[in-house]
């Protein structure tokens, strides 16, 4: 079976030095994808990305980097990432990668006009959601924990929005059949989570947001998790038919 390619745009805070793993390791646990039979490439420092069609799907890591900046390593991956939409590869951008997706797809990319927003949130799904693989199933609304300053401010043409949070529009969008975007982290947990509320204390200080009493609001989301494990689900379910046709 083909692995699951994690691109690696970023890694976690300080603060998180003695938790184990970091974002790579954190989405395929949580998707449930064997660690064994994921590949993960660091493209911040300039690790070159396989042909799409050696993998059988590809997940986007969180970032402290911002999309704006449009670095090289920023744009040699969009181009890397339209590419393989085109090609029917399963895609999944978390957070930055998130950004990231919408971006290569023509989206609109900048800072949240309504601030930082981190902790853990509640998730509102569009009606879409229902019939939508990665996302059906879940309560109409949810929790889930979140930790950025930058958002989609535009959809890329044609993409459909499945949710959004008070905080912003764009928490999950889909493009096509097999790529989506998930603003909020369904990797994270509620011991993850508080250490990005201190990490932004003094600038959420200075938008009169107060970091206890968000850290009072953290708690389990097990429903975002789902969103995850049905993406791994469906990739590993398109991968077993492919081989099953090549088989034939």
């Amino acid at each position: 079976m083909k692995p699951l390619l994690v691109i690696k745009t970023g890694t976690k805070i300080p603060s998180l030095a003695d938790y184990p793993g970091d974002y790579d390791h954190w989405i395929a646990q949580a998707m449930g994808w064997p660690l064994q039979n994921t590949m993960s490439v660091d493209v911040q420092s300039g690790a070159p990305l396989p042909e799409p069609g050696a993998v059988a799907g590809v997940a986007i890591t969180g970032s402290g980097s911002m999309v704006t900046e449009e670095l090289t390593w920023m744009v040699r991956t969009a181009a890397w990432l339209k590419d393989t939409v085109d090609q029917g590869v399963s895609v999944l951008g978390i957070c930055f990668g998130h950004q990231l997706l919408a971006w290569s797809l023509g989206g609109e990319v900048g800072y949240n006009p309504r601030g930082i927003e981190v902790g853990t949130t509640s998730i509102t799904l569009d009606d879409a959601a229902s019939t939508d693989p990665v996302f059906r199933g879940l309560p109409r609304r949810f929790p889930a924990q979140v930790s950025h300053s930058q958002s989609v401010l535009t959809l890329p043409p044609g993409a459909v929005r499945l949710g959004w949070s008070d905080m912003d529009e764009h928490q999950g969008f889909r493009f096509g059949e097999h790529a989506w975007g998930l603003q909020f982290h369904p990797e994270f947990d509620q011991e993850i989570v508080p250490h990005y509320v201190e990490y932004y204390r003094q600038e959420l200080t200075r938008q009169q947001l107060g970091a206890d009493a968000l850290l009072q609001d953290v708690t389990a989301t097990p429903e975002s998790v789902r969103v995850l494990q049905q993406f791994g689900q469906r990739v590993a379910g398109r991968e077993q038919k492919q081989q099953l046709t090549a088989d034939d």
